[in-house]
């Protein structure tokens, strides 16, 4: 079951990942035990998912601190090392919410550090079954009381938190009780987390699922085969805007078309309550590699130009809620977070 999944954990004075480009042929962990490692591990999506990538970043400021100490780092570099970790990846809010929870304790020494990581780690887990539990009634508050199709979009599960996941999360509570009939599980190019991941964890939970293209999201939303659908984000503005994986914004207007339930799932800690709406969210773009490379293999002619964003931001007025550890926020009714 999924519940055995650890993306991510810390023993032995270094973080122990789940390597995800190697999925679902290979199940590989890695161990990292200097900052380089891990900024590398983050950039190429060894270790990947908003909550994972909190929880990376409160760990990572404690192999900093070992490096520092090993390396003879003063405190100008240590700050610089931890700051280059911070920005690994920008748009993802979660990994320097991470890093900034534990650094003001690092006057206090590196136990205090290492304890408050391994604190966030478990609240994470906690917050993950409440997400599941409140996304669940929801659904079935809103929809009714049946088994449900379901549709998803990248990877929120176990392998992009400590726990159950995000969006994944409340399908797997929706599952415990009986209550999934299918999962649409989008492919998620260009890198294929669906395919990879989502399907590797619904695989193991024994969840049906059926994995489709990108391109068919919206043919199988607007023909009546989805009830609703789920995703996470990496980063939520104060009015509800919410940026996740590339293709979550054709999702959410498929559902907005079909007037059915668009719901994000992320924690708390991924609402950037500073920012008034998405206009202000960093996008970052990926390597052209990414889109004319497959596996290693050229797939467009050489020199071809790419527009490669890793993520869109759904405006939120094609959201119906967010769900956190807290909460249903009625985005469609207007409330903001």
């Amino acid at each position: 079951m999924s519940s055995q999944i650890r993306s991510i954990q810390w023993r032995d004075d270094a973080i122990y990942v789940i390597d995800q480009t190697l999925l679902p042929t290979a199940e590989k962990t890695i161990e990292i035990k200097h900052v380089d490692q891990l900024i590398s591990a983050i950039q190429k999506l060894a270790v990947r998912g908003a909550p994972a990538l909190g929880v990376a970043g409160a760990y990572g400021v404690v192999l900093a601190l070992d490096e520092a100490a090993t390396a003879h780092w003063d405190s100008d570099r240590l700050s610089s090392e931890i700051d280059r970790l911070r920005d690994a990846r920008p748009t993802a809010v979660n990994l320097a919410w991470g890093v900034n929870q534990v650094r003001p304790l690092i006057s206090q020494g590196r136990e205090a550090v290492l304890n408050a990581a391994m604190n966030l780690a478990q609240a994470d887990q906690l917050s993950n079954l409440a997400m599941g539990n409140i996304g669940a009634d929801w659904l079935l508050h809103r929809i009714g009381d049946r088994p449900l199709n379901l549709l998803t979009h990248c990877n929120t599960g176990s392998l992009a938190t400590t726990g159950t996941g995000t969006a994944l999360g409340v399908i797997k509570e929706l599952a415990k009780r009986g209550k999934i009939k299918e999962v649409f599980a989008d492919e998620t190019r260009p890198l294929l987390q669906g395919s990879r991941l989502t399907a590797w964890e619904l695989s193991k939970a024994q969840i049906p699922y059926r994995i489709q293209p990108d391109g068919a999201a919206a043919m199988a939303i607007l023909s009546g085969k989805v009830d609703a659908a789920l995703i996470g984000a990496d980063r939520i503005a104060k009015n509800g805007d919410s940026a996740n994986k590339i293709g979550s914004l054709g999702v959410a207007l498929a559902c907005h078309i079909a007037k059915i339930p668009f719901l994000v799932v992320a924690p708390e800690s991924s609402v950037d309550r500073s920012i008034a709406d998405g206009s202000s969210i960093h996008i970052e773009i990926r390597a052209d590699a990414e889109i004319t490379h497959i596996a290693g293999k050229q797939m467009a002619p050489e020199g071809a130009k790419t527009f490669n964003p890793a993520f869109d931001v759904t405006p939120a007025r094609f959201i119906t809620a967010v769900i956190t550890e807290l909460r249903a926020y009625d985005i469609e009714a207007g409330e903001s977070l």
